[in-house]
């Protein structure tokens, strides 16, 4: 027993013997390493530069008080440093602030508004976490009060030109109420309410000077990031040829007041397939559209 016992110690005392001699060749590199050494360059961020004057919808934003510089600064890093995101919207402006810029000058709402449709959506017909829809972000309570109808056929916050025309009804409401198109673009995010009462609980008239829900506080900040970014796409790197953006689609308009049936072949019958048909009137949210209300609608089609 004592001679089996001896004869496994001198085993293990030679195994670790040979682990330590094989750790002494690997720590003098004596052993193969097929791990090349590599050398790793740090990516050099330049930070936007922050402009010391700056307007939005056309009126002065106080660049002098260090937190609006620094929100204003927060939401330029943010948006600049999305380039996947930031280039997709760049690339979309092209063919849908054409369009946005015509309905909020027949409004007389200011120009500056479309970036509030960039912020909201990212000119995409998508549907948020609470509901919201559209491109203007309209929940279904609020749309029909701006004249959008929704039924089980029909959508119209899916309907661009609609729920522009809608939006500038809201804020020249807002308008009306605050006395500036700042509140009220924040109150778009709050709701008209909402900004009332922190105004009049915290005894002040201006958005720059009241505390408010942290995604409002960043929400007016990131329209104004949004606009300067894509005022000033080439000096911050988005370098985008003509070719590279999406133009607007060429369509015509049939106008209806009754109903088209079976949505397939009422595409057919115009030359086109479903699929065209629903990608440029996304409000249609059936496969048939009976309209029995007989209400006036247009329907956009490819011009050729």
């Amino acid at each position: 027993m004592k001679k089996i016992s001896l004869a496994l110690f001198s085993f293990l005392l030679v195994s670790i013997c040979q682990a330590q001699e094989g750790n002494a060749r690997y720590r003098n590199n004596d052993m193969p390493d097929d791990k090349p050494e590599v050398t790793y360059t740090p990516l050099r961020v330049t930070p936007p530069h922050v402009p010391k004057v700056f307007t939005l919808f056309g009126e002065k934003m106080p660049m002098e008080i260090r937190d609006v510089r620094e929100r204003f600064d927060r939401e330029l890093l943010f948006n600049c440093y999305m380039q996947g995101t930031m280039s997709y919207i760049i690339k979309l402006t092209s063919r849908w602030l054409p369009m946005i810029e015509e309905r909020l000058a027949a409004n007389e709402v200011p120009d500056d508004f479309k970036y509030l449709c960039v912020a909201e959506s990212a000119l995409q017909n998508q549907t948020s976490k609470a509901g919201a829809v559209g491109f203007w972000q309209f929940m279904s309570s609020t749309a029909p009060t701006y004249g959008l109808y929704i039924d089980d056929e029909v959508d119209e916050r899916y309907n661009a030109e609609r729920a522009t025309d809608a939006a500038c009804k809201y804020l020249k409401d807002a308008y009306a109420k605050f006395g500036n198109w700042t509140a009220a673009a924040a109150s778009y995010n709050c709701g008209m309410g909402g900004m009332a009462t922190a105004l009049s609980t915290q005894g002040e008239t201006s958005f720059y000077d009241v505390m408010l829900p942290e995604e409002t506080m960043r929400y007016v900040f990131r329209i104004a990031a949004l606009k300067y970014i894509i005022v000033n796409q080439k000096q911050l790197g988005f370098h985008f040829q003509d070719e590279d953006v999406y133009k607007p689609i060429q369509v015509r308009r049939d106008s209806i007041s009754g109903g088209l049936g079976n949505l397939t072949l009422y595409a057919k019958s115009k030359g086109i397939n479903y699929k065209t048909l629903k990608m440029l009137n996304p409000w249609m949210r059936d496969k048939t559209l009976n309209n029995y209300k007989r209400k006036n609608y247009v329907v956009l089609l490819p011009a050729e």
